[in-house]
């Protein structure tokens, strides 16, 4: 990154006791041109943090503020985590990064250690292989090695395992990071910010007589697009601060989240959001007192009614993709906006009426392609829920579409009974062997089990 010093501090990682490599992504890795690394190359580049090869001579700590819980903090930046490096995707040429988390201490720690638990990486890892598996843009987990200390924490048994994750991602711009520029009236910090922004990631942005008013715009659609995926994927972020929000519009930081056992707009993956701040059925109204806040601090480069403008997408832009990822989750193509939508709201009334006994994710997985899925669908383990009048009027509209590529389900995941889900029990149930035993059999397999979702349903991303 080349923005200079006021941006980030260049920082040194922790000299670990141990380095165990745990998960290295390869299919992330071929993307970057990293999968060729041996695990000792590996672990020199993502357990010791050794340069790579003509890149970043030293890690930066991001500087960075931000509202937690819509109380602003000034004391923020990368207290455990830096940027490593920056890689060229191949074939699409855009700059991606490699950030960490569980590091080390830097200037922004605090009082913190500047370590992360081994659950905690565990816990990202699974998290981040599910959200791709189901459409969701979000950051990878490219990397996770334990580093031999015993780390104490309050919201777990301690002394607990440690380890450094790293993650792949296109971008580490928080919304925080022009909120830091803003609280301290740097106006050029802020021009310099967003031209970067431009350049980097929004070329196309380049020529735009009001940048400013482009710029947040973009964001706009970008934030839209991220958070009616979370509702369609029935994902739960937990911790939705204006620092844990990229410009790019990825997942991002996601530390306490939860995947829907079933449709409930109050569910919380908290536990410390005793208001609900954060619920799933308020991200989208988080995602818009975010981007309110982000077009704050560009009102001190731009046009204040610019911005207000576009700040107003947010709602009709969420609108339309709610309604793009939901065809997309249930697999049909889209017929015209008014069947479209009533498909959608359909769909919702579908979940919600089937109450405790309707899993979110076995939902989409009975009624994928549509109605090429209905004798599946009635003759499997679910066929009573499907009976009601909320479900039969979903059935009767969705009759009425087409199937999105219906040759995907040939694959062998439709022949099963269950899809692959992510609920927090499990979660428990994976980490219990490696706790106790240092077993990660049913880890592996998970991940191998996610794996042939994501292949098996093939949903179309969301370009970031």
């Amino acid at each position: 990154m080349t923005l200079g010093p006021d941006f980030g501090d260049p920082v040194s990682a922790a000299d670990f006791p141990a380095t165990v490599l745990r998960w290295r992504h390869d299919r992330a890795a071929a993307t970057v041109g990293l999968e060729r690394l041996d695990d000792a190359e590996w672990l020199a580049a993502f357990g010791r943090f050794q340069p790579l090869p003509d890149n970043q001579p030293a890690p930066l700590a991001l500087r960075y503020h931000g509202h937690q819980f819509r109380n602003y903090n000034p004391d923020l930046g990368d207290g455990r985590g830096f940027l490593f490096a920056q890689l060229r995707e191949a074939g699409s040429g855009r700059l991606l990064d490699l950030a960490t988390k569980g590091s080390g201490q830097t200037p922004w720690s605090r009082r913190g250690d500047g370590r992360l638990t081994l659950k905690g990486g565990v816990r990202e890892i699974l998290a981040a292989g599910m959200l791709e598996a189901l459409g969701v843009p979000t950051s990878r987990a490219f990397s996770l090695v334990e580093t031999g200390e015993a780390l104490q924490r309050n919201d777990e048994p301690s002394p607990t395992r440690s380890a450094v994750l790293t993650r792949l991602s296109h971008s580490h711009i928080r919304f925080g990071s022009f909120q830091r520029h803003a609280y301290f009236e740097r106006a050029d910090l802020l021009t310099i910010l967003m031209d970067h922004c431009i350049e980097t990631y929004f070329p196309r942005l380049e020529a735009a007589s009001d940048r400013p008013a482009a710029f947040l715009s973009e964001i706009v659609a970008r934030t839209a697009r991220l958070a009616a995926r979370w509702m369609t994927a029935g994902f739960v972020h937990g911790v939705l601060n204006t620092d844990n929000m990229v410009v790019t519009g990825e997942s991002f930081d996601y530390g306490p989240w939860r995947f829907l056992p079933r449709n409930d707009p109050n569910f919380t993956a908290a536990y410390f959001d005793e208001s609900g701040l954060y619920c799933f059925g308020r991200q989208p109204e988080a995602a818009h007192w975010n981007l309110q806040q982000l077009a704050g601090c560009l009102a001190q480069i731009g046009d204040e009614a610019s911005l207000v403008t576009a700040l107003n997408g947010f709602a009709p832009a969420y609108r339309q993709a709610l309604i793009e990822a939901m065809l997309n989750r249930l697999g049909v193509t889209s017929r015209d906006p008014d069947q479209d939508l009533a498909l959608v709201n359909a769909a919702f009334r579908a979940l919600a009426a089937g109450g405790d006994a309707q899993r979110w994710e076995p939902f989409f997985f009975d009624w994928f392609g549509g109605m090429a899925s209905e004798r599946r669908a009635m003759s499997g383990i679910r066929a009573g829920l499907y009976d009601g009048e909320d479900a039969r009027q979903f059935r009767l509209l969705l009759a009425d579409f087409e199937p999105d590529r219906p040759e995907r389900l040939d694959h062998p995941m439709f022949s099963a009974e269950e899809p692959e889900e992510l609920l927090v029990d499990e979660v428990e149930a994976l980490w219990a062997p490696i706790a106790a035993t240092d077993d990660w059999s049913a880890l592996y397999r998970k991940l191998e089990g996610i794996e042939a979702a994501r292949i098996a349903w093939d949903l179309t991303p969301v370009p970031v």
